[in-house]
């Protein structure tokens, strides 16, 4: 039982009450009795509107079950559908057109266009690492990764490898800074002279296509030239000269590596890649968000056999062409991404003894902790416009971002902070916002400052609303229908319509398979193409190879090119559920679906329940690598779910196909030695949980995984205890 303190008619766990009166209040100017009063009365008045819009997702949901119910067996009328969500208040008529207001967004949201990172907020060397990608190696991302085709053998340097490196990464500076004569294949001296950037090749004395892309330099303690800062779409590159490496001596030009900016800016994440069940967890979690705002998280690293401390990268001095002292970022912009409205906490029990709504706590006290960036006078800034950028998923339409909106009301007023401080980002990830996007976007027109697909997750919602209809296509089909590119491309078109270009981000998703760095190389270049700014990518490696698309793609023309396409909405096609009718899927296509999703679901939520990992890459049932969270896991779960409640599989084949991949998960974490293994006895909670989501999927609030994660995860945590 976890110990407590009263705060203002809260019952707060003591590691809570110590985290945020010992660490987070001092140096913000914010008191404590101020603080508890605040948060108190957001808990209990706020609360009351939570349960009232948790509420009425059930009363929709429960009316579009009965209706799919009825009308099943004879199909349906699609204008009736239409007409059926209107009245029940699913499909709101849109307003006027109008633009966003939101002001001071940095220039990571208005101008500059470039890869996003999302990691765990409560794994703090994954945290520094994604917040230092804000620059990145394109040699070291060629070299060790597949995406010159194949991956590298064996130890050490391979100089056949690398010479394969250079010249891929010479072509990619041939396509974004090209010289005026000749190719940077071949360049045999840089040299900086009056602010103006010549090299030699086989035409001679040459210099850049367009001179306007050379910003700046940096000269070595020995006097030599070791840096030069080009720019191209709004994105700096670095090459360094160093004769003294392996790959600068036999450089012509003494070329050591080219520099990417490339992780523009990361989402720390408090939803969906963490395990965070209780106020220990929560603590965490606070903690590395307070450390990343303060700029004094540390962590200590063994990395083969060394120990170093990983710290936060300070800000890059270069010297600009008329000598002039140029700053930039050493830091990708940092955004936290609280929970969504549904879940409650026992960190915090109300006047009531009832557990505080978890979005409402994250809203407080995250935002406490980044006052402590907004209040610095001196050294590297997160938000150099005093901003602060706060992530909210899982929102229901409208009247569900309204509600996020008044939530931040309070919190400034409480913390003393000027209107409009925080920033939203509204992840279009739920059917009833995406078909009302333009109204989620206006209910949030002073804050939003980023729209993001999440189709992971938007998928699970798909299958889940509109459960009665029918069976749904297997899980592979679903990416091929017309709702997908509608949802896809009716973000980006009203994303510009509302106004975005310019203020804020309009994103895309996730690159699931982090192995597979040359299909991202091949298909991401997708993103920016379809006129979005910012997208998705796994690992700071991924940020550098997928910043390459960025100098591809000028992104603000592409924006302008789509805007006046003007094209449909497709609503009609947004709507279209994506059952199976007409499928007749034989047996064995029956038992590899189940077996896929069952093995996906096992092989996450055994890590999450036994070990509080909340994302991780996780094995496919062919052994392929793949990142794993909630949304991956709610598609699987309700895939199976469908399936079950609609006869295509028993509950014996699902159980049959569960006991058969716990095996393939044993044997695919056998090298762990913190695994506690599945079978033979199937009585874990970690496969009780698997279970629990496949046989009990259609009464889970959304179809979300949470309740039943958090569940299970403290039974663990309470029988370690």
């Amino acid at each position: 039982m976890a110990q407590r303190v009263a705060r203002n008619e809260l019952q707060v766990a003591v590691e809570l009450a110590a985290f945020i009166e010992d660490q987070a209040l001092p140096g913000t100017g914010v008191a404590p009795e101020r603080f508890w009063e605040g948060l108190s009365d957001l808990l209990h008045t706020q609360g009351q509107k939570n349960r009232a819009l948790l509420e009425t997702r059930e009363s929709i949901q429960s009316k579009l079950d009965d209706w799919h119910a009825h009308h099943r067996a004879e199909g349906f009328d699609f204008e009736d559908y239409k007409s059926f969500l209107k009245e029940i208040g699913y499909l709101l008529p849109e307003g006027d057109d109008f633009k966003i207001e939101t002001p001071e967004t940095d220039p990571e949201f208005a101008t500059v266009c470039g890869p996003q990172l999302v990691v765990p907020i409560t794994n703090a060397r994954y945290a520094l690492n994604a917040a230092n990608a804000r620059w990145g190696s394109l040699y070291d991302a060629l070299y060790g990764t597949d995406a010159l085709g194949d991956l590298p053998q064996g130890k050490g340097y391979d100089p056949e490898r690398g010479a394969r490196v250079i010249e891929r990464a010479k072509a990619f500076l041939d396509e974004a800074v090209p010289l005026a004569g000749g190719s940077w294949t071949g360049v045999t001296a840089l040299r900086v002279e009056n602010g103006v950037f010549f090299v030699e090749n086989a035409v001679g004395e040459t210099g850049l296509a367009d001179p306007a892309q050379f910003l700046g330099f940096n000269i070595s303690d020995e006097g030599a030239l070791s840096e030069v800062l080009l720019k191209n779409n709004g994105l700096h590159l670095v090459i360094e000269i160093d004769p003294t490496t392996e790959v600068g001596q036999a450089d012509p030009a003494d070329i050591a590596d080219v520099i990417l900016e490339a992780a523009i800016s990361t989402i720390m994440d408090c939803e969906d890649s963490v395990a965070c069940v209780d106020a220990e967890d929560k603590v965490q979690a606070y903690g590395n968000w307070l450390g990343l705002m303060k700029g004094d998280l540390r962590e200590n690293v063994v990395k083969n056999g060394e120990k170093t401390v990983r710290r936060l990268e300070g800000d890059y001095q270069f010297t600009g062409g008329g000598g002039e002292k140029i700053t930039l970022k050493g830091r990708s912009l940092m955004l936290v991404r609280n929970v969504g409205h549904l879940m409650t906490t026992p960190a915090i029990l109300t006047r009531d003894g009832e557990e505080a709504f978890e979005g409402l706590m994250d809203a407080m006290v995250t935002t406490l902790c980044a006052m402590h960036d907004l209040k610095k006078t001196e050294g590297p800034r997160n938000s150099v416009t005093g901003s602060v950028y706060v992530v909210k998923p899982k929102m229901h339409g409208p009247e569900e971002v309204a509600f996020a909106t008044e939530i931040f009301d309070k919190v400034e007023e409480v913390l003393g902070l000027p209107r409009y401080t925080v920033k939203l980002g509204i992840m279009d990830e739920e059917r009833r916002t995406s078909v009302n996007l333009k109204e989620c976007i206006r209910a949030a027109k002073n804050r939003v400052a980023f729209i993001n697909t999440g189709f992971l997750d938007r998928t699970g919602d798909e299958i889940y609303t509109s459960m009665q209809a029918g069976p749904m296509l297997a899980k592979g089909e679903m990416k091929g229908q017309p709702w997908i590119e509608a949802y896809e491309d009716r973000n980006v078109d009203i994303g510009l319509a509302c106004g975005l270009a310019g203020k804020a981000q309009i994103g895309k998703g996730m690159w699931a398979m982090p192995d597979r760095m040359a299909d991202m190389l091949e298909a991401k270049v997708n993103h920016p193409l379809a006129g979005a700014n910012c997208a998705w990518v796994p690992s700071p490696t991924a940020a550098t190879l997928h910043a390459t698309h960025y100098h591809k793609v000028d992104v603000k023309r592409r924006q302008q090119e789509i805007a006046a396409m003007n094209r449909p909405a497709r609503l009609d096609d947004l709507l279209m559920i994506p059952l199976a009718r007409g499928k007749n899927y034989s047996e064995e296509e029956i038992r590899t679906e189940i077996e896929n999703n069952a093995q996906g679901i096992l092989g996450y939520v055994v890590r999450w329940v036994d070990q509080g990992v909340g994302c991780s890459k996780v094995p496919d049932i062919h052994d392929v690598g793949l990142m794993e969270d909630r949304a991956t896991c709610r598609i699987s779960s309700q895939a199976i779910a469908n399936w079950l409640e609609h006869g295509l599989v028993s509950e014996g084949q699902v159980m049959e196909a569960l006991r058969k991949m716990a095996k393939v998960v044993d044997r695919q974490n056998e090298g762990d030695p913190n695994y506690r293994p599945m079978a033979p006895g199937y009585d874990g909670f970690a496969f009780q949980a698997a279970c629990d989501l496949c046989f009990l999927g259609t009464v889970q609030p959304s179809g979300y995984t949470e309740p039943v994660l958090h569940q299970r995860r403290l039974q663990v945590k309470e029988e370690r205890a």
